[in-house]
């Protein structure tokens, strides 16, 4: 009896080496790029989803308002820009109102130190202009140089869900044409309270190839959400730009791209999510429908008609902002950054 539980438990050992070396030998016949250097191009071959679940953690929801005030002018009126910057708006506008322009994006938290926090976006997702102007137009429908209205910014207000004492957040800097800012916020209240912060190493977008397999995360539509993609047009200039055939809606602006090197877990961060192409038209409604939601297309139309634009989204094509812009970014602030706290590398 002993003697056949020895040789069962020696069985089950060498039964043990056996299916390591097989597992062994599977993953480098079947994934044998996974050891090459390289970024890969296929599915992971295990689980990844506590990494992901970390990551997760650190995307943040960004809404940001802006808020104006309207002049509107009488419509006989023959005011250009120049003649309005030399008058008071107030007293020759024969009418006011007032309005607001808000955007929905994704913030990365990548800063967490004695009561600071900063978060990287895109600067599209928090940037109004100042000002708005509305030109009169001639008989032809061809823009005039008289301005029909004009809209001055008051006040602007960015949220980043979740945070504690609040959510509202400020601009610490930002470039428009690089398209990435940094928003910020001190607690004075909690020096020790730290966040999860985003601390995966920053990769070498030049090095992706046609077919590298990534992962996004954003907020469309106020969700959070993860997908996946994979790599086209890599290093379209001289910064290492991409593009990817992802599937996403409004909101994913500023999320996350992380590639993997050798197998998860070697995540690297890559880019981040920049837009997707929209096409905008102009289109006639019913007049009726300003305050419905649905009409009788079989009943003939015949009141007052109204002209709205709308937005196309052309889905499967992404435009990423590279680490290294990011990264070149970061080290021509850097100075300005420590002296405010931030000690972001």
């Amino acid at each position: 009896m002993k003697t056949k539980i020895l040789l069962s438990i020696f069985g089950l050992i060498i039964s043990s080496f056996i299916l390591q070396g097989c597992s062994s030998y599977l993953y480098d016949t079947f994934y044998p790029t996974l050891a090459d250097g390289k970024y890969d191009s296929e599915f992971p071959y295990k689980s990844s989803s506590k990494q992901l679940t970390k990551i997760s953690e650190t995307i943040h929801r960004v809404n940001s308002t802006a808020f104006y005030k309207i002049y509107i002018f009488d419509t006989d009126s023959k005011y250009t820009l120049n003649d309005l910057a030399q008058r008071e708006l107030n007293k020759i506008a024969v009418s006011e109102a007032f309005a607001d322009n808000s955007s929905a994006g994704t913030s990365i938290l990548i800063y967490s130190e004695n009561g600071n926090i900063a978060l990287l976006t895109c600067a599209h997702t928090v940037t109004f202009p100042d000002t708005i102007v509305a030109y009169k137009l001639d008989e032809n429908g061809k823009a005039t140089s008289y301005v029909e209205s004009i809209s001055i910014k008051e006040n602007q207000v960015i949220y980043v869900a979740g945070f504690p004492e609040g959510s509202q957040v400020e601009v610490l800097i930002k470039d428009d044409k690089k398209d990435i800012a940094i928003l910020w916020r001190k607690y004075n209240s909690l020096i020790k309270f730290n966040l999860p912060v985003f601390n995966y190493p920053a990769g070498k977008a030049k090095e992706l190839e046609w077919g590298t397999f990534v992962y996004l995360f954003g907020y469309p539509i106020s969700y959070k959400i993860i997908t996946k993609a994979i790599v086209s047009s890599p290093d379209r200039d001289e910064n290492g730009a991409f593009l990817l055939d992802a599937v996403i809606n409004p909101g994913f602006s500023g999320g996350p791209v992380l590639a993997i090197r050798d197998g998860v877990p070697n995540f690297e961060f890559v880019g981040i999510v920049q837009w997707v192409p929209e096409d905008e038209e102009n289109l006639i409604y019913p007049d009726d429908l300003r305050n419905k939601t649905y009409y009788n297309p079989v009943v003939p139309y015949k009141g007052e008609l109204f002209v709205r634009k709308h937005s196309s989204i052309r889905y499967g094509i992404v435009k990423v902002i590279p680490i290294d812009v990011i990264m070149a970014f970061l080290n021509e602030n850097k100075s300005y950054l420590n002296d405010r706290g931030f000690y972001i590398f």
